[in-house]
């Protein structure tokens, strides 16, 4: 089994796609190891994307990150962090495939509904930013 971790974004919280998103992870066989309903300050995600500080767009994706609560999880599945990037679907709504949850719920490539971990070293630290170990079930 791995783990990753997986973000529904402010946008989608706030168009209420949240139970939406839900079922098709569950659909697709993730089970949820730990999930919560926050809201990010602008520091909470200037330090959750770091990695992105000296890109043009880290300014506009930590405001957009901190513009309402999100829901921040940890699913379980073999292979799960690919298994997650596709059902997520292309970073670009317009280039993600039928079906895929960027398709279905995303705005723009900004205002994409869901984040996910890259790699497993990715997915290890992204999930330590936000869950203590006593918090994985």
């Amino acid at each position: 089994m791995e783990r990753t971790l997986a973000i529904i974004k402010p946008d989608a919280v706030a168009k209420r796609h949240t139970g939406k998103i839900l079922e098709k992870i569950e659909a697709a066989g993730f089970r949820l190891a730990a999930m919560r309903l926050m809201s990010l300050s602008q520091r909470d995600a200037e330090g959750f994307y770091a990695v992105h500080r000296e890109r043009p767009f880290f300014g506009s994706l930590t405001a957009f990150m901190s513009s309402g609560p999100c829901v921040v999880m940890v699913l379980e599945a073999p292979d799960a962090i690919r298994k997650w990037r596709a059902l997520m679907g292309a970073t670009d709504p317009a280039k993600a495939e039928a079906g895929t949850i960027r398709k279905e719920f995303a705005e723009s490539i900004e205002r994409n509904a869901t984040h996910g971990s890259d790699a497993p070293e990715t997915a290890a630290a992204e999930i330590g930013y936000f869950f203590a170990g006593m918090e994985l079930v």
